[in-house]
């Protein structure tokens, strides 16, 4: 999904129409680890979710008030803003079996797809 700006701070996804998953990822624009963040997420979410999702992919220097009201403390950051419960994944998200089953505990998945 391409980037796009940030949503107003204080706005719920449902506010916006958006869809029902939701993701802030947070990132310094000149690291690999950041890169590498990027394209896991992007995978990862387009491999379950089937581009029934929205990811906001946000520089850190570019969006300091963002990060602020978010209370990012590391970079990268990945915020799951719904569904609720919100959930915090800090790194290049590389384990992307982690990723998934996070994701999997909230997502509905054809049974023959679930993780053993």
């Amino acid at each position: 999904m391409a980037r796009s700006p940030a949503d107003p701070v204080g706005k719920t996804p449902d506010e916006h129409g958006t869809p029902e998953h939701y993701y802030r990822l947070y990132v310094s624009s000149a690291s690999p680890v950041s890169s590498r963040a990027i394209v896991n997420a992007r995978r990862v979410f387009e491999e379950m979710l089937h581009g029934q999702h929205r990811l906001h992919v946000l520089n850190i220097a570019e969006h300091v008030e963002s990060a602020r009201a978010d209370q990012i403390v590391a970079s990268p950051t990945l915020i799951r803003i719904s569904p609720l419960p919100q959930r915090r994944f800090i790194g290049d998200l590389s384990d992307t079996e982690r990723l998934r089953r996070s994701l999997l505990a909230v997502v509905p998945v054809d049974p023959s797809e679930r993780l053993p």
